[in-house]
């Protein structure tokens, strides 16, 4: 049961995000169960754990519809995520046993600055992939589990991850600059949290997510760059 719900929840996610279905439509039980190959128990359960994640609304009368997202819904999103980073960064300041501990976030940090200047496509993929790694280091460092898990709902969310923005910035030139000022506060964070300076560190952290609303507001404007956010059809 586990496997074929985990495979239920992932394969509808995807359809959502990849715009098979549009904000307001109505989710076909029968239908989607033949589609993802699974019983409806599982499905059931998948359509329960992604109206949990806030991806679809749950209706009075029984179903679920998808749920669109404004500018408000996006903004209000990140904002959540850069408390919970504020707060994980002020942790890891304050918990930091070693310097040793830093590592993680130093290697990420250093690898992402061979790759923030290059503009192809490849380069982002692998920006994407380490600005991951970077912050799953953060939580990690944090050493919270109720934070960790608070962050993982949260992130959940469309548009909300640290990384939801990303790939659409190889065809923005103000994106780019964007990407570095992202990459310097990387470096200031690693430094705030080395120093033991928590207030400094969750500081650099909110400031840090507030980028993804800057990028937010340039990905609005092309619909070129638009195309490129996964889930983008969600936004109204």
């Amino acid at each position: 049961m586990a496997g074929q719900t985990t495979k239920a929840v992932l394969g509808l996610r995807e359809l959502v995000f990849e715009g098979e279905f549009a904000p307001g439509d109505r989710l076909p039980e029968i239908e989607l169960s033949e589609r993802l190959g699974v019983s409806r128990t599982p499905l059931r359960i998948a359509l329960g754990t992604l109206a949990h994640e806030g991806l679809l609304e749950a209706l009075s009368g029984g179903g679920f519809v998808v749920r669109a997202f404004t500018r408000g819904d996006v903004a209000d999103a990140i904002e959540l995520r850069g408390v919970l980073e504020g707060a994980a960064a002020r942790l890891a300041a304050e918990r930091l046993g070693s310097q040793r501990a830093l590592e993680p976030l130093e290697e990420a940090a250093a690898e992402l600055e061979q790759v923030v200047h290059d503009a192809s496509d490849d380069a982002m993929l692998r920006y994407v992939d380490l600005n991951e790694r970077f912050h799953a280091a953060l939580v990690d460092l944090a050493d919270s589990p109720p934070l960790a898990r608070t962050l993982t709902n949260v992130v959940a969310l469309p548009f909300a991850g640290p990384s939801a923005f990303l790939l659409s910035q190889a065809v923005l030139p103000r994106s780019r600059e964007i990407l570095v000022v992202a990459q310097h506060q990387h470096w200031a964070l690693i430094e705030a949290i080395r120093a033991g300076h928590g207030t400094r560190a969750e500081e650099v952290a909110r400031e840090h997510a507030r980028l993804a609303r800057t990028n937010l507001d340039v990905v609005l404007s092309s619909h070129e760059a638009l195309a490129r956010v996964r889930g983008a059809s969600l936004l109204v």
